[in-house]
C-alpha cells in the first residue's frame, strides 16, 4: 500500500468513512435516479479533496473508487448528477502522476473525457454533464502527462465552443479552464517535463503545447467580430475570455494573443455596439502595460473615448478611471467626458466649449438616460477632484459646486438651471439624491473641501428640514453632515450658524412619524457625541439628554436601541471626568433597568448592556456613580439566565469579564489570554491587592474572589456554561478557564476553596452544574462535607438550596472539565452532525428511501448535509 494511503495516516472518523465508502459507491453506480439532496455529491467531493490535500493517495486509501468510475462512465443510464460527480472525481484522482497512469491503463480517462462518446449517448445536452466534464479536466491539469493528454485528445476546440454556451455556469467554467490551460502550458514549458528549468525563460512553448495557444488565437481572430447583431452575446463571451487570458498569461504569449486580436478589436471599437463598450474596455485595460506602452492600446483607447454615442463615451471614461489608468492624454479625455453631463444639467461652467456638447444634450433629453449619465458622473466626481491640475479642465472646487447644484435641483427646492428641461429629469429622483450625497461624503476628503463647508451645510440643512426627504436620503444627509463637520477645526461664524440651524431640525426629526427618520436622527446625535469640539458644541445646542430620554419610550425597538446607544456616547465624557451623576441621569438608569428586564425586543436590551459596559469601562467614577453602577451590574448579571436572546447573554458575560479583569488584574497567572477590549487598566482599579510571595497563599485573592461571587459574576459564568446557545457557553467556558488558571494553583487551591463558596440554585442551571459535577466525582448531592456548609440556606430568589447548595468555587472550577468542554465548544456543531461520516450515512439512508415506491407514504427523510 502507498505510504500516503495507509489508514494510520487518517483520522478515526475518516477511517470509518473509508469502510463505509464501498456501499456508497455501489449505491451510486447502480442508481438510475438522483439523490434526494443534490448537494450531497459536491460535499462528498470536498471530502476527497481534503484527503488529497492531506497527502493521502485516494486510490490506495479508497480502492473501490477505480471500479466506481469504471462502472459509471461506461454506463449511459447513470444519473447525470452522478456522471458529473464521476468526471470531477476522475480528474481529482488523475491529478496524481501514479493515479493518472493507473487510470490510463484501464482506458478510463479516454472514456471519461471523450466528447464524441457523450454526444453519441445523447447526454451532452445536459449542462450538469458539461460542467462536470470541464471541472474534471481542470482538476486533472496538474502535471505534464495531463497536458499531453489534453493536447492529444484535441479538447481545445470543444472548450472554445463551450465558452459561448447558453448556460452561464458552463460558459464561465470553460473560460476559466481555457485560461488555466494556457497558464499551465507556460509553467510546464518554463520548468520542463521533469520539473527542471530546461526551457530557459519559457519564451518558446513546445510545439504540442503551442497548438493550444495557436488554436485559441485563431479562434478569437475569427470570432470576435459578429456577423450580425444576433451574435453579440457570443462576442461578449469571447471578449470576456480574451480579457481573462490577457490578465493571467505572461509574455510573450500575452502579447501574441493581443496582437492577433488587435485588428478585430479596432473593428469592434469603431462599430459602435453599445453592448460591447464595457467588455471592450476590460480587454483594453487588461492589455495595458504602463512599463511598455503599446500603440494598439493607445489607438483603441482613443477610439473608445471619442465614440459618437455619448452614453458609450461616458461608460468608457468611467471604466478607464475605475481601472486606475493614468495616461495623461486619455485621462484628460475621460475627465472631460465625465464632466460634460454635469456641466449641461447644472449650468456650472466646468469646461470650455466641447464639440460633443450638442450630441450629449440631445441624449440627456431622455429621462432614463439623463439619470443614468448623472449617476455615473457623480460616482466618479470625487476621484476627478484629486487629479493633477494639468488634467482638470476647471478648478476642483467647481466640481464640488456642481455636485451641490445637483442636490439642489434634485430636491426640487432650486429652480431649473443650465438646460432647464434637462434638469427637470432629476427632480425628486432618489437615486440621484443618494448618489450625490455619497459623492459629497467622498468629496469631504478633497483638498478643497474646507472652502465649501458653508455651502455644504446650507444644502444639507435644507434636505434635513424638507418634509419630503425620503428616509434613506435623510440618513445619507446625516452621514454627509458628520463628515463635513469633522473638517471644522474650531467654532467659527459658519459653525455658529449651523448650530442655530441644526437644533430645531434635530428636535423635529426626532419626533418624525417615520421610525426610520427618528432612528437616523438618534444615530446622528450619537455620532456628534463622538466627534470634535464643534460636534459637541452642536450636541449641546440640541438639548440632547431630554430628547434621548423621551426616545427611550419609543414604540419602535430600533429607535429605543439607538437612543440608548446615543445616551452612552453623550454621557461618556462626564463618566471619564469622574463627575457625579445628575438626578436625570439616575432616572435614566432606572429606565434602562426596566428596559433590560421588561422590554420584549432584543435590540434595546443589548443596547442597555452595551451602555453599562461603556460606563464600567470609562475609568474612575464618582463614589455615588460607582455605587449605582455596582448595583446595575449585579442586577444585569442576575438577569443573564432569564433572557432568551443569546447576544444579550454574551453582552452580560462581557460585563462579568470586566469584573474579573478589575478584581484579578494584578494577580499571577491572570490574563494569559488577550485582555477584554473594554477592560479597565490595572492603574485605574482600586488598590485592592497585597500579594504574597513565592508559593504562599495570597489573602487578597480570596477577597477578590468573594467580591466576584457577591456581585454575581461567578454565578453568571456558571449559568452561561450550560446555556443552550453555543456562543454563550463558549464565552463562559473561556472566562471560567481564565479564572481557574488564576485561582486554582496547587499550593493555594484548598485554602481559597475553603474560604470562598457560591450558591447553586435548586433548578435550572444549578441542577445542570450539579449533574456535570456528579458525572465527574460521583453523586455530589450526597457529599457529607458539603452538607454542613448550607443545607437549609436560601438562595436569593431561587428557593431552597439543596444539601449541595453551597460549593467551593475552586472545587467547581477544577471539577467541571473546562478544557474538554472548551475544545468541544470551540468546534461548530457541524463537526459532529455534518461530518463526512454523517454525509455518507445520509446518502445511504436517503437514497434507499428515495428509491422505494412507497417512500412517499413514509415520513420524509431529512438529509443532514454540511
Amino acid at each position: 500500500m502507498h505510504p500516503g494511503g495507509s489508514l494510520s495516516h487518517i483520522s478515526p472518523m475518516d477511517e470509518e468513512c473509508v469502510l463505509l465508502l464501498p456501499r456508497v459507491c455501489e449505491l451510486l453506480s447502480n442508481s438510475g435516479k438522483s439523490l434526494p439532496d443534490d448537494t450531497s455529491l459536491e460535499k462528498l467531493l470536498d471530502w476527497f479533496t481534503g484527503l488529497t490535500k492531506a497527502g493521502c493517495s485516494l486510490l490506495d486509501v479508497c480502492p473501490c473508487l477505480l471500479d466506481f468510475i469504471s462502472s459509471v462512465v461506461n454506463k449511459t443510464s447513470s444519473d447525470p448528477g452522478v456522471l458529473s460527480f464521476a468526471l470531477k472525481l476522475t480528474g481529482l484522482l488523475a491529478a496524481s502522476d501514479e493515479a493518472f497512469t493507473r487510470l490510463q491503463e484501464r482506458s478510463l480517462l479516454d472514456s471519461a473525457f471523450s466528447l464524441q462518446r457523450w454526444q453519441q449517448a445523447g447526454l451532452w445536452e445536459d449542462p450538469c454533464l458539461r460542467i462536470g466534464w470541464i471541472h474534471g479536466l481542470k482538476n486533472l491539469m496538474q502535471h505534464h502527462k495531463a497536458l499531453e493528454f489534453f493536447v492529444k485528445s484535441d479538447i481545445t476546440k470543444p472548450l472554445l465552443q463551450l465558452q459561448t454556451d447558453p448556460s452561464l455556469f458552463v460558459a464561465s467554467a470553460a473560460n476559466q479552464m481555457l485560461a488555466h490551460i494556457l497558464v499551465f502550458s507556460q509553467s510546464v514549458s518554463a520548468t520542463g517535463c521533469n520539473g527542471v528549468d530546461d526551457q530557459g525563460d519559457g519564451r518558446e512553448l513546445p510545439s504540442t503545447h503551442r497548438d493550444v495557444a495557436v488554436a485559441v488565437s485563431e479562434y478569437l481572430k475569427q470570432c470576435l467580430v459578429p456577423g450580425d447583431g444576433a451574435h453579440l452575446h457570443q462576442t461578449v463571451q469571447n471578449l470576456k475570455l480574451l480579457a481573462l487570458l490577457l490578465a493571467q498569461v505572461r509574455p510573450p504569449l500575452r502579447d501574441e494573443l493581443f496582437q492577433t486580436a488587435a485588428g478585430s478589436l479596432e473593428d469592434l471599437a469603431t462599430a459602435g455596439y453599445s453592448q460591447l463598450t464595457l467588455p471592450l474596455m476590460d480587454v483594453i485595460m487588461a492589455a495595458y502595460s504602463p512599463e511598455v506602452p503599446d500603440q494598439h492600446v493607445a489607438r483603441l483607447l482613443s477610439s473608445m473615448l471619442s465614440t459618437k454615442k455619448p452614453c458609450d463615451r461616458v461608460q468608457a471614461a468611467a471604466s478607464l478611471l475605475r481601472h486606475g489608468h493614468r495616461d495623461a492624454v486619455h485621462t484628460a479625455q475621460a475627465v472631460k467626458a465625465l464632466l460634460l453631463p454635469l456641466d449641461i444639467v447644472t449650468g456650472q461652467t466646468l469646461m470650455t466649449e466641447d464639440d460633443q456638447r450638442l450630441s450629449m444634450a440631445d441624449q440627456l433629453k431622455s429621462k432614463s438616460t439623463c439619470v443614468f449619465l448623472i449617476y455615473v458622473c457623480l460616482t466618479n466626481a470625487p476621484q476627478i477632484t484629486l487629479m493633477p491640475s494639468d488634467i482638470l479642465p476647471c478648478p476642483p472646487g467647481h466640481i464640488v459646486t456642481a455636485v451641490l447644484s445637483v442636490l439642489k435641483l434634485a430636491s426640487g427646492m432650486s429652480p431649473p438651471a443650465g438646460s432647464g428641461e434637462l434638469s427637470r429629469h432629476i427632480v425628486r429622483c432618489g437615486r440621484v439624491q443618494k448618489c450625490a450625497l455619497e459623492a459629497l461624503i467622498a468629496l469631504g476628503s478633497s483638498p478643497v473641501a474646507k472652502e465649501k463647508t458653508a455651502d455644504v451645510f446650507t444644502v444639507l440643512i435644507q434636505y434635513l428640514d424638507n418634509p419630503d426627504t425620503d428616509p434613506t436620503v435623510l440618513h445619507k444627509c446625516y452621514q454627509a453632515l458628520v463628515k463635513w463637520i469633522s473638517l471644522c477645526a474650531d467654532v467659527s461664524s459658519e459653525t455658529q450658524q449651523l448650530r442655530q440651524d441644526i437644533a430645531p431640525v434635530v428636535r423635529k426629526r426626532a419626533c418624525d412619524v417615520r421610525w426610520e427618520v427618528r432612528d437616523s436622527t438618534l444615530e446622528f446625535v450619537g455620532r456628534l457625541a463622538e466627534g470634535c469640539d464643534v460636534s459637541r458644541a452642536l450636541l449641546d445646542a440640541c438639548c440632547t439628554t431630554p430628547l434621548l430620554r423621551e426616545a427611550l419610550q419609543d414604540t419602535e425597538s430600533y429607535v429605543r436601541a439607538s437612543a440608548i446607544s446615543a445616551l452612552a456616547k453623550t454621557l461618556a465624557q462626564g463618566w471619564q471626568q469622574g463627575a457625579a451623576l445628575s438626578q436625570e441621569e439616575g432616572e435614566i438608569v432606572t429606565l434602562l433597568l426596566e428596559i433590560l428586564t421588561q422590554d420584549s425586543e432584543g435590540f434595546p436590551r443589548r443596547a442597555v448592556l452595551r451602555y453599562f459596559i461603556a460606563w464600567f469601562s470609562s475609568g474612575p467614577l464618582h463614589r455615588s456613580s460607582s455605587s449605582l453602577l455596582t448595583r446595575c451590574v449585579r442586577r444585569a448579571l442576575s438577569h443573564v439566565c432569564a433572557d432568551l436572546d443569546w447576544e444579550v447573554k454574551v453582552h452580560t458575560l462581557e460585563l462579568a469579564e470586566l469584573l474579573l479583569d478589575k478584581a484579578l488584574s494584578g494577580h499571577r497567572d491572570h490574563r494569559r489570554s488577550p485582555p477584554h477590549p473594554y477592560a479597565v487598566l490595572p492603574q485605574q482599579t482600586c488598590a485592592l491587592h497585597t500579594h504574597g510571595d513565592g508559593d504562599g497563599v495570597q489573602p487578597d485573592l480570596a477577597a477578590a474572589l468573594g467580591e466576584l461571587v457577591e456581585q454575581g459574576a461567578v454565578q453568571a459564568l456558571l449559568c452561561g456554561l450550560v446555556d443552550c446557545d453555543r456562543p454563550v457557553a463558549l464565552k463562559a467556558c473561556r472566562l471560567l478557564t481564565v479564572l481557574r488558571k488564576t485561582l486554582c494553583l496547587p499550593s493555594q487551591a484548598s485554602n481559597i476553596a475553603a474560604g470562598v463558596s457560591c450558591d447553586l440554585p435548586v433548578s435550572g442551571w444549578g441542577r445542570e452544574i450539579r449533574r456535570i459535577l456528579g458525572e465527574e466525582q460521583g453523586d455530589v448531592s450526597g457529599g457529607g462535607d458539603a452538607a454542613e456548609d448550607g443545607g437549609s440556606e436560601l438562595g436569593e430568589g431561587e428557593g431552597e438550596v439543596t444539601r449541595r447548595g453551597k460549593v467551593g468555587v475552586c472545587e467547581v472550577l477544577v471539577s467541571l472539565g473546562l478544557d474538554e468542554r472548551l475544545e468541544t465548544l470551540s468546534q461548530s456543531s457541524d463537526h459532529v452532525h455534518n461530518s463526512p461520516l454523517s454525509l455518507l450515512q445520509d446518502i445511504l439512508t436517503g437514497s434507499g428511501a428515495h428509491g422505494r415506491p412507497d417512500a412517499q407514504l413514509e415520513e420524509e427523510v431529512v438529509v443532514d448535509c454540511y
